[in-house]
């Protein structure tokens, strides 16, 4: 019931703000339909804020829910997603804001078509088809390069422009595919299968131009993802488009932001490379001079060298010293024969002075009988017997006359 007040009997701010959250409480839970603008999910705190605007008027209110809840939802809720909501008005008083406390979310129009492909990309990411391990890297100089896109469409006309403003020899094959509509796919698909089979082609670029999220649905499409990832060629990925990436761009090889940007990937850039080739064969001169100039030195640091300068010197003090051991070797030679000599001489002087020989030619004899006993006295000889005298040369045959014994 309406409240009695007057200038005399005003209310107090509490009372009223305790009307107006009983009358906002008499509302009841409500389905909203509208666009999230702000999501604030504060760290340690249980309740996820956000703010709910009329897609029509410019009106916003505040929503809350809780943090399970918000968890829950997939894909996640983004900004920008339109959605419907079960919520129940909240008056809270102490601060005087109005706000819905959320206690079911849902997807609708943009937003559930998000959250489709966005179901679809975690399924097909499940499998592995976008794994980085499967990413093929490019040619450096494809020797053709298949081009899918719509006939005569500007983004045809960036790839080619492009690519042959950088490399004029770039040769391409062209397979033209409706790049929107129902069809889209599945001509995509009939065009990259051709080009797949191509021997010659080394490289696959689909591009188009920008365009909103329902425009690039054919990019998603499973059935493409999956060609895509049964390619024996690397494939680039060149569709302009919004921040909503299509699954194309993951499946792919190479993901280019743009045509033009797709163009720069397939070919280098000839100016560049010439560039980088000069400063190659310079780099090369340089270092090749670098070791001449070091080698030179080097060697007539060593022909400076005496023994190189001249060889000769080597020998000759070789020489000189071999001569030099020569003269001692014959000293030596010479002083050990003297010395031999001289102890030859000796030695022949010591046997000589002991031999009987040496007595017998002072002029003694040595009398044998005629059995060659030595005579040594009279008594062993008597007249008349042979004897052989035994003088330094020779033998004298005599024979005895007389014997005669000497008293002394």
């Amino acid at each position: 019931m309406a409240l009695e007040t007057s200038p005399s009997a005003p209310a107090p701010v509490r009372q009223i703000a305790l009307a107006i959250s009983q009358w906002v409480g008499r509302l009841g839970a409500v389905w909203v339909e509208g666009q999230m603008t702000q999501v604030s999910r504060r760290p340690g705190v249980g309740t996820v804020f956000m703010t709910m605007r009329d897609s029509a008027a410019d009106i916003s209110v505040p929503v809350t829910c809780a943090r399970t809840l918000f968890d829950s939802l997939n894909p996640p809720l983004v900004e920008g997603a339109s959605v419907v909501i079960h919520a129940k008005p909240d008056y809270y008083a102490n601060r005087g804001s109005l706000s819905l406390v959320a206690r079911e979310i849902r997807m609708v129009g943009l937003g559930e078509l998000l959250a489709r492909l966005e179901r679809r990309r975690q399924l097909l990411a499940a499998e592995g088809l976008f794994s980085a391990a499967l990413k093929r890297a490019l040619p450096f100089l494809p020797r053709c390069v298949g081009l899918i896109t719509a006939p005569g469409s500007a983004a045809e006309r960036d790839v080619l422009e492009t690519a042959r403003r950088r490399w004029p020899g770039v040769a391409f094959e062209t397979a033209y595919a409706a790049m929107q509509g129902s069809r889209a796919a599945t001509e995509v698909i009939d065009a990259l299968a051709r080009l797949d089979r191509a021997e010659h082609v080394d490289v696959i670029v689909v591009a188009r131009g920008g365009g909103s999220v329902e425009d690039l649905l054919p990019f998603s499409d499973e059935a493409l993802v999956r060609a895509v990832a049964g390619t024996r060629t690397p494939v680039v990925s060149a569709i302009g488009h919004e921040p909503d990436t299509p699954l194309l761009d993951l499946v792919a090889d190479v993901r280019a932001s743009t045509p033009t940007d797709a163009a720069k990937h397939l070919v280098p850039d000839m100016v560049e490379e010439l560039q980088g080739v000069t400063w190659a064969r310079d780099r090369v001169r340089s270092l090749v001079r670098q070791i001449v100039d070091r080698e030179s030195r080097a060697l007539a640091d060593l022909r400076a060298r005496p023994a190189l300068a001249d060889p000769r010197s080597l020998v000759e003090a070789r020489s000189v010293e071999v001569a030099d051991l020569r003269d001692r070797g014959r000293r030596c030679f010479d002083h050990a024969l003297a010395r031999a000599s001289d102890d030859v001489t000796h030695q022949r002087a010591r046997a000589r002075a002991l031999s009987p020989l040496a007595t017998l030619e002072r002029g003694y004899a040595v009398v044998q009988g005629a059995a060659g006993e030595v005579v040594t006295s009279v008594g062993a000889v008597t007249p008349g017997a042979a004897l052989s005298i035994r003088v330094a040369d020779g033998r004298i045959g005599a024979t005895t006359t007389s014997v005669e014994e000497d008293h002394g």
